[in-house]
């Protein structure tokens, strides 16, 4: 069970990983748009823009990869949810552009991190 210690805790990490994410994306040439845009309680990490492409990036960062990678729980369910949201954003803003779904991982421990970017990590399904 869950405390509310460690909730507060992942909600400490989710936020450092996704500053860490935009400090990336920017200094790679990325013009960010939004960060945790809502669309009911489905949410887009970041929202950016690279070589006139809309691109979507989920962060998802852990204190370790023991079990698993952070990319990995990026699921099909997830990816759906991200689709669903990047659609009604798109919809949102009137936008007319190809659409690219990221991934970035961070494994954060203390001061340091790793950082891998998976560009075009999933595509919609029909």
């Amino acid at each position: 069970m869950k405390k509310e210690g460690d909730l507060n805790h992942s909600l400490e990490l989710g936020k450092k990983g996704e500053a860490i994410a935009a400090e990336f994306l920017s200094k790679n040439g990325y013009k960010i748009r939004h960060k945790n845009w809502h669309f009911g309680h489905k949410e887009l990490d970041i929202v950016t823009t690279y070589n006139e492409m809309l691109v979507i990036v989920e962060v998802k960062t852990r204190w370790t990869n023991y079990w698993e990678e952070p990319k990995e729980s990026v699921r099909r369910k997830k990816q759906r949810f991200i689709i669903e949201a990047a659609e009604a954003y798109v919809q949102e803003y009137n936008l007319n552009t190809d659409v690219q779904f990221d991934i970035i991982s961070i494994i954060l421990q203390e001061d340091k991190y790793e950082i891998e970017h998976i560009q075009d990590a999933f595509q919609p399904q029909f």
